[in-house]
């Protein structure tokens, strides 16, 4: 059988098993996901569009603004798994096509070349190398490195003859074997050796045991052997809670001698860095010498180095107790160590920095109130705010002639490559230049979206929105889902969400809300839940968003479901102990009992600050926050689901909620996501399957469902919110 048609009918048989699983769970009712309902002369979203789904990323605009090249993803349905390319556009010139897969691309200074990650020629299974591509008519592409382990966030020298990146190399002080056994007989096939742990972080979730350090290296373009700048136990980049790898891009200083970069190098030679710390540096290639440039404790990233090399300008927070803390942009002077705060108490984190052509200010982007925009702020402060509107936007490159390329997104616009014609005297316009689902989406009546402020307690203001089906009729009354954000602290916002349109065409009111711990809104709304997580606050602007939601439109207040992963599962295991008014529940990913997940997670130390004194100190807090300890009150059928690799919010804590309500006999299922690590859907098929079996455990519950059970549902009272 030619390949072709064997894929096609693998392919088809793998939607057709996605299709089934509303039968093969017990049918209750629930849509089969391919019968995308019919709404006037369109159709509603069909969960099977997501197979085709494709999103913009890293968007790269030449020096001179006449060409951008970014990384466009899509999913590889045989393999059930993204895939990434180059393509280049001329924006206004109509070119727009597949250069080479790959990621990471970055022009060179002239624009005559790019440097990106792609493939090993030589061993596709082994790993990914940099390659340097003639951007001519020739396509002329040489392989840079060979052998390098894992590497990242290219930077090319000022001259266009380097190209610094991050790379791993093996930790030296992995231990295995250190007493070994004696007596072993010759070709004896002994277990292996222990492995010996003295780290606090040994692995992160997404990667499992980390067995490197990542060092900042340089290479010639033209090839040849790269030379490690930071040999050294320790890690170049800044690692958000001692685990978390939140990249860091080299940066070169203008006369090309010096490369800035972040991270945290132990004062002490074998001793673990603060976790909480992260430091700015400067390495001089010619001795490789090094430099820190910050002095104040704090946790210090994405420096850039401006025109004239004399400041860097970088972002973060001042070190403190507390797992957020206030948020602020500096500069600092190179020569002196001279440290200025341009911005403090930000309502979120200055991201995508870069110096305006004068030297005398920065472009940045941050998120506020559920958008994301463009900023300016000059070495005054003077803060100015570039871009408006129901949109989020990230700024990832800048022109010479200040014209910027990123990414945009909006309730209906799915991530796409924007282009931002900056002026000073007037505000910046927004281009959009690729439409990437407009094939999918044409025929497609999405969701409305509808923002809402609610009124809280302590006078809070919480902002919320909802979307309600495509077809929408006024004078029918529709089934309630809460879909509560992670983090905690992060933000809900207006970029488009395939997970809550896909609802949405199943027939929900999509609900979703920035209670208080979210960011975007600064540091006093965001610190209300430190040390209190979840708690009395949070629970109250639950219910005060599914309140306004109730009022503002026709929502079956007997038909409400609630679900969340990560911190949105922490807070659904909440409700439920806290609440009768939902017929049924989903959380995904939770944390159920902080004690055990102190130990457990991948960010120990960061778990380790959820509340003010350690719980061999005091475990009072730790046990009044953790929902587990209040299970007995729950009364709704609650779903659990986690990856079955997830070292963030591992298993266990999942198991031990469902545990605890099957011995109370509350309906309950627990559902353990395959190849997953943290949250269920980064695997395609998986996003799939987290909506059939979600959609299938809340039709079981409502008496509106064909199939649904007819026990009465729990009642619609409020426990005590605690």
């Amino acid at each position: 059988m030619p390949r072709s048609i064997a894929s096609l009918r693998r392919l088809s048989i793998a939607i057709l098993a996605l299709v089934m699983v509303d039968a093969a769970l017990g049918s209750s009712g629930a849509r089969a996901a391919e019968e995308a309902p019919i709404v006037g002369t369109r159709r509603a979203l069909s969960i099977v569009d997501w197979l085709d789904w494709e999103r913009a990323s890293d968007v790269q605009i030449s020096p001179d603004g006449r060409w951008i090249v970014y990384t466009r993803l899509s999913i590889d349905k045989y393999n059930d798994r993204w895939r990434r390319s180059l393509w280049i556009l001329a924006p206004g010139r109509g070119r727009h096509e597949e250069l080479v897969a790959g990621t990471g691309a970055r022009w060179s200074p002239d624009g005559s070349l790019i440097a990106y990650i792609g493939a090993d020629a030589d061993d596709t299974e082994r790993g990914t190398e940099i390659f340097v591509r003639r951007m001519d008519d020739s396509a002329t592409t040489t392989q840079v490195t060979h052998g390098a382990d894992h590497p990242r966030n290219l930077a090319w020298s000022p001259d266009g003859r380097f190209l610094a990146f991050r790379a791993r190399v093996p930790r030296e002080d992995e231990r295995q074997a250190i007493l070994p056994v004696p007596g072993r007989p010759a070709d004896a096939k002994w277990t292996p050796e222990p492995d010996v742990i003295d780290r606090l972080h040994y692995r992160v979730d997404r990667v499992g045991r980390v067995r490197w350090y990542t060092h900042l290296f340089v290479v010639p373009v033209d090839g040849g052997t790269p030379r490690d700048l930071t040999p050294g136990p320790y890690d170049v980049g800044a690692r958000a809670v001692g685990a978390i790898d939140i990249g860091s891009t080299p940066e070169w200083t203008p006369d090309g001698r010096q490369i800035v970069f972040t991270g945290m190098i132990p004062d002490k030679e074998g001793s673990e860095p603060d976790p909480f710390i992260s430091h700015i540096y400067m390495v001089r290639l010619a001795d490789g010498k090094i430099r820190r440039i910050t002095s104040t404790p704090g946790f210090w990233v994405r420096p850039k180095v401006s025109p004239d090399g004399k400041l860097i300008a970088y972002a973060g927070f001042q070190a403190g107790t507390e797992n957020y803390l206030p948020r602020e942009l500096r500069v600092v002077d190179v020569a002196t160590g001279r440290e200025r705060i341009l911005l403090s108490n930000l309502a979120d984190d200055a991201q995508d920095l870069f110096w305006d052509s004068s030297g005398r200010g920065i472009y940045f982007t941050m998120n506020h109130a559920g958008r994301t925009d463009l900023f300016h702020v000059t070495l005054d402060g003077k803060l100015t705010q570039l871009t408006e509107g129901m949109h989020r936007l990230r700024i990832q490159s800048m022109a010479q002639n200040g014209r910027a390329a990123g990414v945009i997104t909006a309730p209906e616009i799915t991530r796409n490559v924007a282009l931002v014609k900056i002026s000073r005297r007037k505000k910046a316009t927004v281009s959009q230049l690729t439409d990437l689902n407009r094939d999918i989406l044409a025929g497609v009546e999405l969701g409305r979206i509808r923002e809402f402020w609610a009124d809280s307690t302590e006078g809070a203001r919480i902002q919320g929105w909802m979307i309600t089906p495509p077809g929408f009729d006024p004078d029918k009354h529709y089934p309630m889902l809460l879909s509560i954000h992670g983090g905690p602290w992060s933000m809900y916002g207006v970029d488009f969400n395939f997970l809550f349109q896909a609802w949405a065409a199943r027939g929900y009111v999509v609900v979703y809300s920035n209670p208080r711990g979210s960011t975007g809104y600064g540091p006093d709304f965001a610190m209300a839940i430190n040390g209190r997580y979840p708690g009395k606050r949070d629970f109250a602007d639950l219910m005060a968003a599914v309140d306004k939601a109730i009022a503002l439109g026709p929502i079956d207040a007997n038909r409400l479901f609630v679900t969340g992963c990560s911190g949105g599962g922490v807070l659904t295991s909440w409700v439920v102990a806290h609440t009768n008014r939902f017929r049924a529940a989903a959380a995904l990913c939770p944390v159920e009992e902080w004690i055990s997940f102190a130990g457990r997670t991948d960010i120990v130390a960061w778990a380790h600050r959820m509340f003010r004194k350690p719980f061999w100190e005091d475990p009072s807090d730790w046990i009044a926050h953790s929902p587990l300890l209040h299970v007995g009150n729950v009364q709704t059928p609650t779903l659990l689901m986690t990856g079955d690799r997830d070292l963030r919010t591992p298993l266990g804590e999942a198991e031990s909620f469902y545990a605890a309500l099957k011995m109370r006999g509350i309906p309950t299922r627990l559902v353990v996501m395959r190849r997953e690590w943290h949250g269920t859907t980064s695997r395609p098929s998986n996003l799939l399957r987290t909506i059939l079996y979600l959609d299938d455990w809340f039709a079981r519950f409502d008496p509106a469902r064909k199939g649904a059970k007819t026990k009465a549902a729990p009642g619609t009272e409020h426990k005590q919110g605690g």
